[in-house]
């Protein structure tokens, strides 16, 4: 491989593939990032993927028991995640290798991380907020274009990672658009370090989510994907099945006054948040017909469901080509 191609990301991570495989809420898993691992590219996971601080904790342990390499839990570091504090800690006493942080500020995150060797990555969508986290230390910036899946920036990638090249010195991950193997070298050629991608992983065998959702992902393409604020208050792409299409993808007018409201917003986020978790949670594991699916636009190159090796041997053939 080429080693011009990635420095930066072989310097942080020490990987051989330029390959994050992003943190996919209630879709990424130990076996997932082991696999990734294992291809000599890493993964992350969300810890709101567990119920309690200690079940993350036995995640990050049964990882380090079956491979070598490293691996990354993704934070949410607002006030909608009221585990959050908990969830840094446990992070920090495991000494895991990278955080990924994901709205909100993530200086308290960087300065304990960095006490205990572990680098933080921060999601970041524009110029300004990345210029903010490279100030308060993180060690790169995660960025976010318009075709990601979850919650999506606004910019294309052909915009924002020149731009954010431009301005910031810290290494440049790219999320986003990204579904084989020459994808991956388009962004390393316009100036990314890697990229985090997630959607084409979630109809892999290792993921736990139902046969139904993967078979969206195979039979649904980039012309269906959507975005909506009903699920966390922020913008977030979603499958546009046939409930979403019957529920719509805006916030009614009272869930749009009650967030405007200075003392109760904050409160109302983190309602609407937890509800629309719930809802995702509920689809992502049986079949229902209140279907509600995250993926992004990269679901086209979705075709059948593989292991992860082999999705992984074809993107390093794509890449190498």
């Amino acid at each position: 491989m080429n080693e011009t191609s990635q420095p930066e990301l072989k310097q942080l991570l020490n990987i051989e593939f330029p390959v994050i495989v992003a943190p996919m809420f209630l879709v990424s898993n130990t076996d997932m990032v082991i696999e990734a691992i294992k291809a000599g590219a890493t993964g992350a996971i969300p810890a709101l993927n567990y119920r309690t601080v200690e079940e993350l904790r036995s995640a990050i342990q049964k990882i380090r028991s079956e491979v070598k390499g490293p691996m990354g839990i993704n934070l949410i570091v607002n006030k909608s995640n009221i585990y959050y504090r908990k969830q840094l800690e446990v992070c920090c006493e495991e000494k895991v290798d990278f955080i990924i942080t994901s709205l909100g500020s993530p200086e308290e995150t960087i300065r304990e991380a960095h006490k205990v060797g572990t680098k933080v990555f921060c999601d970041v969508t524009d110029v300004k907020y990345a210029k903010k986290v490279e100030s308060l230390g993180a060690d790169a910036i995660i960025a976010v274009n318009k075709e990601a899946g979850g919650h999506a920036g606004n910019s294309s990638f052909k915009e924002l990672i020149p731009l954010l090249k431009a301005n910031c010195t810290i290494p440049i991950i790219s999320a986003g658009g990204v579904g084989d193997g020459q994808g991956i070298k388009k962004m390393i050629n316009l100036g990314a370090a890697g990229v985090s991608m997630g959607t084409i992983f979630i109809a892999s065998e290792e993921a736990g989510v139902s046969d139904e959702y993967k078979q969206a992902c195979i039979d649904f393409g980039a012309k269906d994907i959507v975005m909506t604020t009903k699920l966390s208050g922020t913008p977030c792409t979603v499958i546009n099945t046939p409930y979403v299409q019957k529920v719509g993808t805006e916030q009614n007018w009272l869930e749009r006054l009650l967030n405007k409201h200075k003392k109760l917003k904050k409160w109302v986020k983190a309602f609407t948040f937890a509800r629309g978790m719930k809802k995702l949670q509920n689809a992502a594991f049986s079949a229902t017909y209140k279907t509600v699916w995250c993926a992004g636009p990269t679901i086209e190159y979705v075709h059948s469901v593989r292991p992860m090796k082999e999705i992984f041997d074809e993107l390093k053939q794509g890449y190498e080509q």
